[in-house]
């Protein structure tokens, strides 16, 4: 089939969208297209054919003026099926199903739920976002032949709906960021945070933490702030000395930063659109043998301790979040056993092989 995958958001080697499924689905022997929106130029990379609509200048240009850029694109290249991977694009996806083709809506958000924690908004304008967006998506996606979900959790909302959805979980490729046996004699005093930084991820709690731990542990911070405030605040804690700002790493960068650390953070707030997701850095973590620190809500609870691969903590209360890093700093044959328990768990169950089968049933269902 001729698959075209859209997005007017994510950069053309999102991990979701370019490596997991355009790959899987180029693996397949389809004729797989990606449209972005980046600036960058046309490219061909793994079989796939990428097409650039050019940049926007900000976040209302582009909700403004990308969809329409990206609907042209996407009609000259007249697939079979289209993907559509950002919110902001289901009005195209209602054009292009209104002239007949095949349309997939991937949700990779509960976006009702997000716009009820974004810090840019007062809580009214959320809650009157949330209301009127969750009216729109199930309007909309009803239109579509079938919608992917990237947890359980958003699944069963679009089906309960009435909606065709299968839950497509963004788990590890198998490989990518450890091969083999983890050499943990290779390791150094240090734990790790990979992936967006903000207020709501946790980092000024994190930084606390990292002025009461104990075991000399640095932390290695890979990733942008996308808070100017919340930097600043961070960068100006003393617990900041014992911070290795690392910026954006590429996939190559993360693999190296997991080598050497003894533990990762995912020590997210616990608000409602992170209660019931399935955080990528999570599974990464366990992927490369590393244990977990993650926050202790029901969902992680039961895969953090239920494959017995890490420690959960309450998120806000940064001295539980320093005992835990010492725990695993200052034991090391514990920790090397957790990491080897979630790497275990990763090749048995949580990890991209068994999600591609789900993709390329849904899609062979279509042809």
């Amino acid at each position: 089939m001729k698959i075209v995958c859209l997005t007017s958001v994510h950069p053309r080697y999102d991990t979701r969208i370019f490596f997991k499924e355009c790959t899987s689905l180029a693996n397949r022997g389809h004729s797989v297209h990606l449209v972005v929106a980046d600036g960058k130029g046309d490219e061909v990379k793994d079989g796939v054919s990428i097409y650039d609509v050019g940049a926007s200048r900000g976040r209302f240009d582009r909700i403004r003026h990308a969809p329409g850029r990206v609907l042209i694109k996407a009609l000259r290249l007249d697939a079979e099926i289209y993907h559509l991977h950002d919110p902001e694009l289901l009005p195209i996806g209602i054009e292009l199903k209104r002239r007949g083709n095949k349309v997939i809506f991937d949700a990779h958000e509960d976006v009702p739920r997000q716009l009820l924690s974004k810090p840019y908004l007062n809580p009214p304008a959320r809650w009157t976002l949330s209301q009127v967006f969750a009216v729109y998506e199930r309007w909309a996606c009803l239109k579509l032949d079938a919608v992917v979900a990237a947890t359980p959790f958003i699944r069963d909302k679009f089906r309960a709906m009435g909606m065709r959805a299968v839950d497509v979980n963004n788990y590890p490729l198998l490989g990518e960021l450890a091969i083999g046996e983890v050499n943990w004699s290779s390791k150094n005093n240090q734990i790790c945070y990979v992936g967006g930084i903000g207020r709501i991820r946790g980092i000024l709690e994190v930084v606390e933490a990292m002025e009461q731990v104990t075991s000399g542990a640095r932390l290695q911070l890979a990733g942008s702030f996308s808070e100017a405030d919340v930097q600043a605040s961070a960068r100006a804690h003393p617990g900041w000395r014992r911070v290795d700002a690392l910026g954006w790493q590429d996939r190559a960068g993360v693999r190296a930063v997991l080598q050497g650390s003894m533990a990762g953070l995912v020590t997210l707030h616990p608000a409602i659109n992170y209660l019931d997701a399935l955080p990528v850095k999570m599974f990464e973590y366990m992927a490369a043998g590393v244990p977990v620190i993650a926050s202790n809500f029901p969902l992680w609870r039961e895969i953090v301790e239920g494959n017995a691969c890490g420690i959960c903590v309450d998120p806000l209360d940064p001295a539980a979040i320093a005992k835990a890093i010492d725990c695993l700093v200052q034991h090391p044959q514990e920790a090397e056993r957790l990491g080897r328990n979630g790497q275990r768990a990763v090749y048995e169950k949580y990890n991209w092989t068994n999600e591609e089968a789900k993709l390329l049933q849904l899609y062979a269902s279509l042809a």
